[in-house]
């Protein structure tokens, strides 16, 4: 799927989470936010061309959390891109009672 296809397919946070949304909805594994960089829809003046490729790691994630709000949240998973769809690379679970 290309970049761009992603992007506008991509969830859209409400409009009290976007002052604060993370810089990329997903990017290649590394110690930043490494190529490729797939961004946000309201960050589309960053978008580039390109495809996901079989065998690529990518990093999703994402902040919510309001501006003057209490605590926010960030996750993050790793996914192999596979041959039928993203493969999770993590076995740990979400914490369940910091989910409701």
């Amino acid at each position: 799927m290309a970049f761009r296809e992603i992007t506008e397919k991509s969830f859209r946070q409400p409009e009290r989470f976007r002052a604060q949304h993370y810089p990329a909805l997903a990017h290649g594994s590394g110690m930043s936010d490494e190529w490729p960089v797939i961004y946000y829809p309201e960050d589309a003046r960053y978008i580039y061309d390109g495809e996901l490729a079989r065998g690529m790691v990518m990093c999703v994630e994402s902040y919510v959390g309001e501006v003057g709000g209490g605590e926010g949240v960030k996750l993050e998973e790793m996914v192999l891109v596979g041959e039928r769809g993203p493969i999770p690379l993590s076995r740990f679970p979400f914490e369940k009672t910091l989910l409701s």
